[in-house]
């Protein structure tokens, strides 16, 4: 049983050799694994931006420490929103409506893109937020898809 088997909650010898470990999976299993790579992101993300940050708004010292640790946890939490918001829904939707789709991905990326929208409070980038969101989830379901059936 590999590492990614573990992770997903899965056995080896569960899965057949046609199902993809995604399609098996419970969706919370799904959910806590998006939360944690995509929280992981975010906070590489946030540890990449957030010393340039500080030097700009001229912070040294503890005052800038703290302002780097705090974007960084906003960083990793926005980040983890998304991961997680957008993997519960897309399986929620996918085993709720039995198909796996673009519609998923659409449904799951408009969800995703509000709830974002919510947090970060900038109501006028709703509409992009909701299209990129939904164009890179469509996107992911496509690829995975492509290498699935190679």
């Amino acid at each position: 049983m590999s590492g990614f088997d573990s992770l997903l909650g899965v056995g080896g010898g569960e899965i057949k050799e046609e199902e993809h470990p995604y399609d098996v999976a419970p969706c919370s299993s799904l959910a806590v694994y998006a939360t944690l790579n995509v929280g992981a992101a975010g906070t590489i993300w946030g540890l990449s931006y957030a010393p340039q940050d500080a030097r700009k708004f001229g912070l040294t010292g503890i005052n800038r420490a703290g302002f780097v640790a705090k974007q960084v946890a906003k960083s990793t939490l926005q980040c983890a929103l998304i991961g997680g918001v957008c993997a519960a829904t897309h399986c929620g939707i996918k085993r709720y409506r039995g198909k796996d789709d673009w519609v998923n991905g659409l449904v799951s990326g408009v969800v995703t893109g509000v709830a974002f929208t919510a947090v970060s409070r900038n109501w006028r980038q709703l509409i992009p937020t909701v299209c990129l969101i939904s164009a890179l989830r469509i996107s992911v379901d496509h690829r995975r898809k492509d290498v699935c059936a190679s």
